[in-house]
């Protein structure tokens, strides 16, 4: 049988002629070929692909039977010097001797790796994006073009403006930030997370109006932990950014607040945009935190879900975001239900050349392991199908496990891509998921010019689920701004995943309440 041969271009691939006990695992050169390995899985995102048996020129020199287990062995010894392991071995015959492909595949310990996800809104053009590059980066943006690190799709770049959802991460390793070169870099990114003791992955949410369905979507469908607000300092609050506010308030999160463009104003309308937010602050409940020194920072840590820290930034100068990235660096770590049977909504759905299906989202509860039989629906039928797990990654890190509180793209095997839809749940079979057509819900109205009666029909957001639903009034004819009541919700098209004590978020151009799931109808 004749072997082909990988190209020796492609910088995961490693070509051994022969691996031997008494030479390879010396401390000196076994240090040599960890360091070697570490390269090849850094350049291959977690993955290193060895040929044994043939020579650095990629003349096939085969291996016996005995010289091909020693150097398995060496292999398997060296690849736990980088927390890996042989994933798969394929052997090729060669005029009676054998030639080797092994995959090594890195296995990251997620048990110690605190993770965190901030959801980022605010009003278009506040700088929202650029405020979050220039974290990661932990560079001024002087050119005034950090934002397009985030911003990456064509008629964004060209108006200037994000239209999307996307996704970057911070890392910090014992306390001290790991800056990112090129937020673009995938193997930066990777590598990045794999070397972090503390991840926090931001979503940049949409601050133009007409895109308030995808700034929901980042907001209620990420199973957030923090809520960052953006407000320009030469702008100031505007309707968006009380309508964001109000979004995160909906959803309990503690909330950061940035005033940003520190640059571009006096002290006298830096004063007055300043005493405008803890205004606000305070007219919807909660206590505002100036924050001016670094041991401020401290005093706020534990009481987070009533004080609101309040920074003065500017991602031009940097001032401030020496404070900032410190915080960021102690934020605590909020509890993830990680005992409950794994629940994951999708966000996004994905057909990777080579891999197949992939869909996206973050995980809600529970954990996932690679090779993981779950079920995917509900289909508009109603059902739920089996899906098979073949790979996981968060931020191009490849994953045996993960576990709640992490953004993560999952390979999946047993149905099509073009079946999927945005709003579906990927869960264990344990979870006993149903198929909700109609639920009794609380409902608090926050605004609306007229009265809300029986036939109203909104759009509704659990999770990144959204769909049309009929409103049937229950316990009053009708409601207006500031009430609340029970009401019946019948969605218009197809069933939806929904439980009792869900939040929802309820909307007709512009957000109109909010609501918690109280009874699920059944048919």
């Amino acid at each position: 049988m004749k072997v082909k041969l990988p190209r020796k271009e492609q910088r995961n691939i490693e070509f051994k002629e022969r691996l031997i006990s008494e030479i390879h695992l010396k401390e000196e050169r076994k240090q040599q070929l960890a360091t070697q390995m570490k390269f090849r899985l850094e350049k291959g995102n977690g993955v290193a692909v060895y040929i044994i048996g043939v020579k650095e020129n990629g003349e096939v020199k085969g291996l016996s039977e005995m010289e091909f287990e020693e150097s398995l062995n060496v292999l398997r010894i060296i690849a736990m010097e980088n927390n890996a392991r042989i994933e798969k071995v394929e052997r090729f015959s060669e005029n009676d001797k054998i030639i080797g492909r092994i995959i090594i595949k890195q296995v990251l310990r997620l048990e110690k790796k605190e993770s965190i996800i901030i959801g980022v809104a605010g009003h278009v053009s506040h700088g929202k994006s650029t405020l979050i590059a220039t974290i990661v980066t932990g560079e001024p943006d002087k050119e005034g073009n950090k934002w397009l690190y985030l911003n990456v799709l064509p008629h964004e770049i060209e108006r200037g403006l994000s239209a999307d959802l996307h996704f970057t991460l911070f890392g910090f390793k014992d306390s001290l930030p790991i800056h990112l070169k090129n937020p673009l870099d995938k193997r930066e990114r990777a590598t990045v997370f794999r070397d972090s003791t503390k991840v926090i992955s931001f979503v940049d949410t949409v601050g133009h109006e007409p895109w308030l369905r995808t700034t929901i979507r980042g907001l209620v469908g990420q199973s957030l932990d923090y809520g960052l607000l953006v407000i320009a300092c030469d702008d100031g609050i505007t309707h968006i950014t009380k309508e964001h506010l109000g979004i995160l308030l909906a959803l309990n999160l503690p909330i950061i607040v940035c005033i940003t463009k520190t640059d571009k104003v006096g002290e006298k309308k830096r004063k007055e945009v300043r005493e405008e937010v803890e205004r606000l602050i305070k007219l919807v409940g909660r206590i505002p935190f100036l924050i001016k020194e670094e041991r401020d920072l401290g005093i706020i840590l534990d009481k987070l879900e009533t004080l609101v820290p309040i920074f003065e930034v500017s991602s031009k100068t940097f001032e401030g975001m020496d404070k900032l990235i410190k915080f960021l660096g102690m934020l605590p770590v909020r509890k993830r239900e990680t005992d409950k049977p794994f629940l994951m909504f999708v966000d996004k759905v994905y057909n990777v050349k080579g891999v197949g299906t992939v869909v996206s989202g973050s995980i809600k509860q529970g954990k996932i392991k690679s090779g993981s039989t779950l079920l995917l629906g509900p289909f508009s039928s109603g059902e739920f199908r089996k899906v098979k797990v073949a790979s996981i990654q968060t931020h191009y890190c490849s994953l045996e496990e993960a576990n709640a509180g992490l953004i993560v793209g999952i390979s999946i095997k047993g149905v099509k891509h073009e079946e999927i839809r945005r709003g579906m749940i990927l869960c264990e079979e344990d979870l006993k998921p149903k198929a909700v057509k109609s639920f009794e819900a609380e409902i608090l109205v926050l605004t609306h010019p007229t009265r809300i009666a029986s036939g109203y029909e909104p759009v509704l957001h659990f999770s990144t689920a959204s769909q049309s639903a009929k409103l049937e009034c229950l316990d009053k004819k009708y409601l207006k701004a500031g009430e609340s009541g029970k009401v019946r919700f019948t969605f218009k098209y197809f069933p939806c995943f929904v439980q009792e004590g869900d939040k929802f978020i309820f909307r007709e151009g512009k957000t109109k309440g909010i609501g918690t799931v109280t009874r699920i109808v059944t048919p």
